[in-house]
């Protein structure tokens, strides 16, 4: 290298660093690329996009050429610049040449052309895979002995390589990355994806409508009463019975009656004649399942029942749809009428109150693994029923009971929960005040 002049290995020295710059920031852009982002793009026909996409569909021949290229220019910088300064200034010049080159390493080849790539990773990879598709062709020999040697290595090491399956995102990633979505996506359509979400997690038995609460018509029962029941039910479906629930005759759905009910040919024999059959599902059924079930079976209402084949509660397809658009016949800046707000804001609330539904609606976060009501949460927390006037503490929420009857807790009294954590202790007191 005497020969060459100085000039000469500067610019190739240059050249070296810069494309030492290329490597260290191709690898910063294509590891950190959105990928299904770059997916979408592929199949929507980019080239750069489906050029990257096949680079990338073999990590470790990606990886071990482009470290090959980065350890090739930085070890051959690293010589020309030792023989720049043994020319210019001896011995003395190695120890000169190795700092200096260290530093312009690190700026002009490490950290830069990184950072740049982190901002422009989608430019970069571009450009990248245009350069690194012909150069695996021509390296492919040195990349797969590369290759094989570091698998051999890892298989001594018992390092199992990440499957495809691995790198799908989780029920939980998908949630951060909805929520990180904020201004792409309109939050109303957030909201329903987070629903969607959620439905796997929630089982029937939590939004049903409780066996006590059930608008039922009992065919024994007097014929003008049962013509009044009709008339007066704000549902389009009813459940029939006769004597109690657990014998069920089955479901009439009021507008295939309106026909009969204007011509005045409504009768008990007519009435048993339009009859549905009933539809059990199991309890603990998820919602997910559930709305495949109605889907399959062509049902839009179901009984749910136990173990013992008792029925525990009624729910429709439109419980379920609720669960992922909101009700759809309230506004949902509006708290339920089972809800109402103070003016010292504590909320009095019915007993009959469901526990996801005061989560939902004032951004709390009672447990709802347990009980599926309040009244179930003080049953649960007392091992009785409480006198009128208990108060007690229950996830920090300072609680009053104000009226029980007929073996159920009416209505609570709910104070917001203290934000001191200190008071999380007193979740287990209670105070017994006098009934009134």
């Amino acid at each position: 290298m005497n020969s060459i002049p100085i000039g000469v290995l500067v610019s190739i020295l240059i050249l070296l660093i810069l494309a030492s710059g290329f490597f260290s920031g191709s690898e910063t852009a294509l590891m950190s690329l959105n990928r299904y982002r770059l997916r979408h793009q592929a199949n929507n026909g980019n080239k750069a996009a489906q050029r990257t996409a096949r680079l990338l569909e073999n990590p470790d021949r990606l990886i071990s050429l482009i470290l090959l290229g980065n350890n090739f220019v930085n070890i051959s910088a690293s010589a020309i610049a030792t023989v720049i300064a043994l020319r210019l200034m001896g011995e003395a010049g190695i120890a000169v040449a190795t700092g200096l080159l260290t530093i312009i390493i690190l700026v002009f080849a490490e950290v830069t052309p990184k950072t740049f790539a982190t901002r422009r990773a989608e430019q970069f990879a571009a450009i990248a895979s245009a350069v690194y598709v012909p150069l695996m062709v021509v390296t492919y020999p040195l990349v797969a002995a590369t290759n094989w040697f570091s698998s051999l290595i890892l298989k001594l090491l018992k390092t199992e390589a990440v499957s495809s399956e691995e790198e799908h995102l989780s029920s939980e990633e998908l949630r951060t990355v909805l929520n990180e979505t904020a201004g792409m996506i309109p939050q109303r359509h957030r909201d329903m994806l987070l629903n969607i979400l959620d439905l796997g997690t929630v089982s029937v038995n939590d939004i049903m409508v409780p066996r006590n609460e059930i608008i039922c018509i009992d065919l024994d029962d007097p014929w003008e009463k049962v013509m009044r029941q009709i008339s007066d039910s704000p549902h389009s479906r009813l459940l029939v019975y006769r004597d109690n629930i657990d014998n069920v005759v089955g479901f009439i759905y009021l507008r295939k009656m309106l026909d009969a009910l204007r011509s005045g040919k409504f009768t008990l024999q007519y009435l048993e004649t339009v009859i549905r059959e009933p539809y059990f599902i199991p309890e603990g059924t998820t919602l997910t399942v559930q709305l495949l079930n109605f889907q399959r079976e062509k049902r839009r209402v179901a009984l749910v029942v136990d173990e013992y084949g008792d029925i525990q509660g009624l729910l429709t397809l439109e419980d379920i749809l609720e669960e992922i658009v909101g009700e759809f016949d309230n506004d949902p800046r509006i708290a339920p009428a089972e809800i109402r707000p103070q003016a010292d804001g504590s909320f009095i609330v019915d007993g009959t109150a469901q526990v996801r539904n005061l989560n939902k609606s004032l951004n709390w976060s009672l447990p709802s693994e347990g009980p599926k009501t309040l009244n179930g949460i003080v049953v649960e927390h007392f091992e009785s029923f409480p006198p009128q006037g208990a108060v007690f503490t229950f996830n920090g929420h300072p609680m009053t009971i104000l009226a029980v009857e007929d073996n159920k807790v009416q209505q609570v009294r709910i104070e917001p929960a203290a934000f001191d954590e200190s008071e999380e202790d007193s979740d287990n007191r209670t105070q017994m005040a006098a009934g009134s």
